[in-house]
Parts: C-alpha cells; sequence; structure tokens
C-alpha cells in the first residue's frame, strides 16, 4: 500500500542518512577586480563542498552571470576532477544579468528536479543585487525570483555589496525569494562554505 512503501522510504532515509542535496551557486561574474577575485573564492568553495561531497552525496553546480547573458557554468557534478577542470577558466566583467542568472538557476532546478526528484536542491545567489544588464533589470530580477519561489526552492542570498552608500537591493531580492539574507561584503570561500554547510546539513 502507499503508506506502507512512504515508510519504507522514510526509513531507508534514516538508514542512509540525511538526503542528498543539489547545491547550485548562481554568482555575479560582473564587474572588474572584485569579481575576479570573488570567483576565486567561489571556485575554492566549489572544491571544498565536492571534497565531502562523497561523505554527503550532494552535487554542486555553478550558474554564472556577466555580460548580457548567464551560463551553467559547472553542470552538477559529484566529481572534483570534472570541476576543477570545468571551473579553471571562468570570465569575469561586464555588466550584471541578474535576471537572467535566476532564470538559468531556475531552469536548471528543473532539470534536475525531473531527472533526480529526491534531491533537494539549495540554491545559493552570490550578488549585490544590482541588475545593471537590459531595460529594467532589477524589476526583471525581481520577477524571476518570484518565479524561484513559486518554484518552492530553497534559497539564501550571500550579499556582496560594499561601500558606503548601499541600496539594499540583495536583502529586497532575498525577501522575494523567500531567502535567507546573509551580508557579507567581500565574499570568502570560508564563509560560502560554512553557509552551504549550515544550510545543507
Amino acid at each position: 500500500t502507499g503508506t506502507a512503501h512512504g515508510g519504507w522510504e522514510v526509513r531507508r532515509k534514516v538508514i542512509e542518512g540525511r538526503e542528498a542535496n543539489l547545491v547550485l551557486l548562481c554568482v555575479d561574474a560582473s564587474g572588474s577586480m572584485a569579481a575576479k577575485q570573488r570567483m576565486t573564492q567561489v571556485k575554492t568553495a566549489i572544491l571544498s563542498l565536492l571534497l565531502d561531497a562523497y561523505r554527503r552525496r550532494d552535487t554542486v553546480g555553478l550558474v554564472t552571470f556577466r555580460g548580457n547573458t548567464a551560463g551553467l557554468a559547472l553542470p552538477p557534478t559529484n566529481s572534483v576532477d570534472v570541476a576543477a577542470t570545468r571551473l579553471r577558466e571562468l570570465p569575469a566583467g561586464g555588466r550584471t544579468p541578474l535576471a537572467e542568472g535566476l532564470l538559468e538557476a531556475a531552469e536548471t532546478i528543473r532539470r534536475h528536479r525531473l531527472r533526480d526528484p529526491d534531491r533537494r536542491a539549495l540554491l545559493v545567489v552570490v550578488t549585490d543585487g544590482r541588475a545593471t544588464a537590459g531595460a529594467d533589470a532589477v524589476n526583471r530580477s525581481l520577477e524571476a525570483a518570484d518565479l524561484l519561489a513559486a518554484q518552492g526552492v530553497s534559497a539564501v542570498v550571500v550579499d556582496s555589496e560594499t561601500g558606503r552608500f548601499r541600496m539594499g537591493l540583495a536583502a529586497r531580492l532575498a525577501e522575494r525569494l523567500g531567502a535567507d539574507h546573509v551580508p557579507v561584503g567581500e565574499v570568502h570561500a570560508d564563509a560560502l562554505t560554512g553557509i552551504v554547510r549550515g544550510k545543507a546539513a
């Protein structure tokens, strides 16, 4: 019966330990020197997460957005070798197509849910929220956030806004996503891995 099967599923999960996660980072690669440094820290964090992924059975992926487009820089994997190869060159600079990044993340999660419905998705968006690519960029990014919220995706916004005059756009984005908002300013690998491990435990 359905109940018996459901009970077996629960028992199986308890025996196997925690459920597996898809951790998808969606990272702003726009800007100049700061972006290069940010991408180095993100790469370090991904490799660090993958080093203990074999224990946790997690997969980790990366969407980056810069210029006018977003792309899946690292399709979700549990392989450190694959990640190291794919992440060797991460271009940075240009405008900030935040909406496109969020839509690419939504599509990646949708595809992986079809393929592996038992795997819990956690989206980690690293941005200051300042969308600058295309018309009405900020509002389009908030609409993309609404789409992800409607999909019921667990999310964290890692707010990389720095400087004295803050616009608070990443906090607004987190609100629309129904996400935790973690202001970090400068992005460091340790902070990123700590945030992911805390949420994916």
